[in-house]
């Protein structure tokens, strides 16, 4: 996602959604200044150009009842200001302001699982913790290789500097693989019992994942439906690993898959400054807690 991209949807949630713009900010991994930055410039005429296509594909989308994908409406916008322009700036403008086809869209088989185990929020939010291995947020998220095949990434993050505690790389979505997460970042603790926070996947509301919490006197939390910017910190990690080493090239086995990933989060624990860290890694900030 450009910068760009970044500003105008958080521009976009704090209108419609009234979410505090230095959260927002944290989650898309930007300072607020930058941001600050952006709104109060004088827009150049392809920021200027972006809001008028906007406008008028979301004039269009409601006058032909959101029949038209992004092929037709780059069609239309160019007709409707006489100039080609490209598929792909169509597609994500589209896609930023939340325009898609109400047709040919494929249906995904599958059938939802019920939860065994459901808690509340107990996070609500609060991103901020005191010290190491008070809160962990954890997820899964997809990745594609070769031509058509898939992996799983899960990983457990620590909010107190942000790295990475664990992660598992596998073939599969399932138990094993999050089970496998949380045993290695469990193995990690010296009698501390963190909150751990997930969003309502199957893995996480199995009562076997509710075991392991209470084994180890730990503290659930989960995401509201339907809100990822409850686990907005695991979702902007994921984020930057794909912009910063995913999309930077194909990948043709699971082998080349796994070391990319193993030598980011390396990376990203040891070598990434950061700003909130006071322009240390995350492992450089925990060492000075210990």
């Amino acid at each position: 996602m450009r910068l760009e991209e970044k500003y105008l949807a958080i521009q976009e949630l704090q209108k419609e959604e009234g979410l505090a713009i230095y959260l927002l900010c944290e989650i898309a991994g930007i300072a607020r200044s930058s941001y600050y930055k952006w709104l109060n410039r004088t827009p150049s005429t392809r920021e200027s150009l972006n809001k008028e296509i906007i406008k008028e594909m979301k004039a269009l989308h409601e006058k032909v009842d959101g029949i038209f994908g992004y092929r037709q409406m780059t069609l239309q916008m160019s007709r409707k200001f006489n100039k080609k322009l490209n598929h792909k700036r169509i597609y994500r403008l589209m896609k930023l302001s939340n325009l898609q086809s109400v047709i040919r869209r494929k249906k995904r088989q599958y059938k939802r699982s019920t939860p065994q185990h459901v808690t509340e929020n107990v996070l609500n939010r609060d991103f901020k913790a005191e010290k190491p291995n008070e809160k962990w947020v954890t997820d899964v998220t997809e990745f594609k290789y070769d031509s058509s095949k898939k992996a799983y990434l899960s990983a457990i993050r620590d909010l107190y500097d942000g790295s990475i505690v664990s992660y598992v790389l596998g073939s599969s979505n399932n138990n094993d693989l999050v089970f496998q997460t949380f045993d290695q970042a469990k193995a990690f603790l010296n009698g501390e019992k963190p909150m751990i926070h997930s969003d309502r996947g199957f893995q996480y509301t199995s009562k076997e994942f509710k075991r392991k919490i209470d084994t180890a006197g730990m503290t659930q939390s989960m995401s509201r439906v339907g809100r990822c910017i409850d686990n907005g910190p695991m979702e902007s990690f994921f984020g930057t690993l794909k912009c910063e080493k995913y999309f930077l090239q194909k990948f043709s086995t699971f082998e080349e898959l796994s070391l990319a990933v193993e030598e980011y989060i390396d990376f990203y624990n040891h070598d990434r400054y950061q700003k909130r860290l006071n322009g240390l890694s995350p492992m450089e900030y925990r060492d000075k807690a210990a």
